[in-house]
């Protein structure tokens, strides 16, 4: 019996590294993703003409994830006619910030990029998505070396601390 508890006491601690080194490992493909998505909608707005619910059901599709769904939730709220597109921004914000691996310097980046948009013409709308995608760059670099980091510190450490609670209970 007691083979049982060490046994669930070891994946546990093994299931919790894995987790965190999960989140440490999608957050640099997320930002990815973000980016991409940040330079579709610059070019819906300056090739495509669409309006922005439109241009963000249209992302929604392309891309995939927690990415995808805040793409849509900004869609689908622009789309309804009950908000204006910085509501709706913040609205697939708010599901971005529970959904994805993202700090919040990359949600507050997104915050302000979204009080900017639909206010300015192309050109200067096209200035600010090249802002906001700098300030990523500068983001997924920082994520990708905490992933080099990290990553396998937390699993090292999962699986260590699992060893370390089973010697200390025998």
């Amino acid at each position: 019996m007691s083979w049982l508890g060490a046994v669930c006491i070891f994946f546990s601690t093994t299931w919790i590294g894995f987790e965190l080194a999960k989140k440490v490992r999608e957050r640099p493909k997320q930002l990815r993703q973000l980016k991409v998505g940040l330079q579709s909608l610059e070019a819906e707005i300056m090739y495509g003409l669409i309006p922005l619910d439109e241009a963000f059901l249209h992302l929604s599709r392309q891309l995939s994830g927690p990415v995808a769904e805040f793409f849509l939730h900004a869609g689908k709220s622009l789309e309804a006619s009950v908000s204006s597109v910085q509501e709706a921004w913040e609205n697939g914000l708010s599901h971005l910030s529970a959904a994805s691996s993202f700090k919040k310097e990359e949600i507050e980046i997104l915050r302000q990029f979204g009080a900017t948009l639909g206010r300015h013409d192309r050109e200067n709308q096209q200035k600010q998505i090249r802002l906001a995608l700098a300030h990523l760059e500068r983001e997924l670099a920082e994520a990708n070396e905490a992933q080099l980091k990290h990553e396998k510190m937390y699993k090292s450490l999962g699986i260590l601390l699992g060893l370390l609670i089973i010697i200390l209970l025998v």
